[in-house]
């Protein structure tokens, strides 16, 4: 009985990171088209959630490999590709006159798209790049530290993703000075929150072959 609880619970387990990671995903996508001033630097909603992805991702990875963990990257960017094209189709529709709200739902739930866009691009190629240098690291170097293999592997991927991010969404848009602290300020707090969840990492057992 024991062991049949066990396997159970690491199946909810392993199910909630996988959808809580898309999840995350969906709402910072969704978030990233607020650009908000804290500390006197602009900064994307996103910021502060999307970060928690890339520990999710290692946890995948560890638990299942870099195969599936590749699907779940593409499949969560087919799914985040929908998201805004829906919101904007349910924006499109005739509001019934007895709605009032139909303004501000179109400027809420249907985000800008170059911003849409923009962290989409950013965050697949950065979640890549992270399960390439994840892999690298477990396999050629150790899969002792398991800390040092998450602050590592977000310690290439995140600057990836800003920098990705910021150049797709505001070049042109914003003047450089305010892009330039968008990028210092998604930096800092995508690495503080990266290392804040690193012992996350443990709550999965490795992977066996």
């Amino acid at each position: 009985m024991s062991s049949k609880i066990n396997k159970l619970d690491i199946n909810f387990l392993t199910l909630f990171i996988i959808v809580f990671y898309v999840l995350v995903q969906v709402l910072s996508n969704i978030a990233s088209s607020k650009i908000a001033f804290v500390f006197n630097l602009a900064v994307d909603g996103g910021t502060f959630l999307y970060p928690l992805a890339f520990t999710l991702r290692d946890l995948v990875h560890k638990k299942f490999g870099k195969k599936t963990t590749l699907n779940l990257i593409f499949i969560s960017a087919i799914i985040n590709i929908f998201t805004p094209l829906f919101f904007y189709f349910i924006a499109a529709l005739p509001a019934d006159s007895t709605w009032n709200f139909n303004k501000d739902f179109s400027n809420v739930l249907s985000p800008i798209l170059r911003i849409s866009l923009a962290s989409i691009v950013a965050g697949t190629i950065s979640e890549l790049t992270d399960t390439q240098v994840y892999h690298i690291f477990v396999t050629k170097i150790t899969k002792k530290f398991q800390w040092l293999r998450v602050l590592i592997s977000n310690a290439v991927s995140i600057p990836i993703d800003t920098l990705i991010f910021v150049a797709i969404a505001f070049l042109g848009v914003l003047e450089i000075p305010v892009i330039i602290d968008i990028f210092i300020f998604n930096f800092m707090v995508k690495y503080a929150v990266s290392i804040f969840t690193v012992p996350l990492i443990y709550i999965v057992p490795e992977r066996e072959k």
